[in-house]
């Protein structure tokens, strides 16, 4: 049994909050830290934030944005 199966196996073993804790620090550990954005990212996000401050971004409100997405879950 290679490392990543012997540690998967253990951890699935914990509980669920121990698990937790487990899952949110790998995931963390996934992420770019400062500096490491990649480019195509910069960009968008870059265009996102212009729209916005120029006014010409399609916005919706989180009440309806989370509605449609309910809606889009629902069978």
């Amino acid at each position: 049994m290679d490392d990543a199966s012997r540690i998967l196996r253990d951890a699935l073993g914990l509980d669920r909050d121990a698990r937790v804790v487990v899952a949110r620090e790998l995931f963390a550990s996934l992420e770019p830290r400062e500096g490491e954005l990649h480019t195509e990212w910069e960009g968008e996000l870059r265009r996102r934030i212009d729209a916005v401050e120029a006014g010409t971004a399609e916005l919706e409100s989180w009440a309806d944005l989370r509605e449609r997405v309910k809606a889009a879950c629902r069978p």
